[in-house]
């Protein structure tokens, strides 16, 4: 049902913590930063009883970007963002009716902030070059909160049946004013990398060490979020490999 593999970040076969650009710890999730005076830290961060709101539902694991020192402010190059690509082939055979305005994808996830503030994402579908903005809404600082997005279909989507990345996810923790523009939200739009969200809150990034994190990333056919599919760390292993 879940067509995100990895969704409660148990499995990070290349290390827990790093520093690194691209996919260095939690399998799947990329971390993706530029202009930056210093880098990110992203990292497999175990939860407990005190993250109230996910612990209980069964989610021991998040994906955790920490903050660094930004000390030369928000410039109009910089830009952290997570990422995940899913293959084609997968959106190709999932059942969803993507070229019907009345078929639906439902996205839905556990985010949790130290600052205060609304952020953007977009799932974007690669073979078609469209791009569908959304928002978190506000988020309360250090505060699990479920986000959930309905993705209609459109007549010019188009999903190869291949290994290619054909839906990317994005959720945006800051870009610069050379990446955001005049977007409307929760529809699809022409692909333009100079206005990929709406200008974005620069609150988050400019606090030194400030923390995001992700967990229970669920992806399924249909127009309402059902309860997050849990499978085992060996199914969620095998699909990483």
């Amino acid at each position: 049902r879940n067509l995100i593999i990895n969704g409660a970040m148990q499995v990070a076969q290349r290390g827990t913590s790093s520093t690194g650009t691209d996919y260095k710890t939690v399998d799947r999730f990329r971390c993706e930063f530029a202009g930056t005076d210093e880098n990110p830290t992203q990292s497999q961060h175990g939860l407990t009883s005190s993250d109230t709101g996910v612990f209980e539902k069964g989610f021991r694991n998040s994906y955790h970007i920490q903050n660094g020192d930004q000390t030369g402010g928000a410039g109009a190059a910089d830009d952290i963002h997570i990422e995940y690509r899913i293959e084609a082939q997968d959106i190709s055979n999932s059942g969803w009716d993507y070229k019907s305005s009345s078929s639906f994808l439902t996205l839905s996830f556990w985010v949790k902030s130290s600052v205060a503030q609304n952020f953007y994402g977009f799932a974007q579908a690669v073979n078609a070059t469209k791009r569908f903005p959304f928002e978190t809404g506000s988020l309360t600082a250090n505060t699990w909160t479920k986000v959930t997005k309905t993705i209609q279909g459109d007549s010019g989507l188009s999903f190869s049946t291949d290994t290619s990345a054909g839906l990317i996810l994005n959720w945006v923790l800051y870009y610069g004013t050379n990446l955001t523009g005049s977007v409307t939200l929760n529809q699809w739009m022409a692909l333009d990398n100079s206005n990929k969200t709406p200008n974005s809150t620069s609150t988050w990034y400019e606090a030194d060490n400030a923390t995001f994190e992700i967990t229970g990333v669920q992806l399924e056919v249909g127009s309402v979020a059902t309860d997050f599919e849990h499978r085992s760390y060996g199914q969620e292993l095998a699909l990483c490999q």
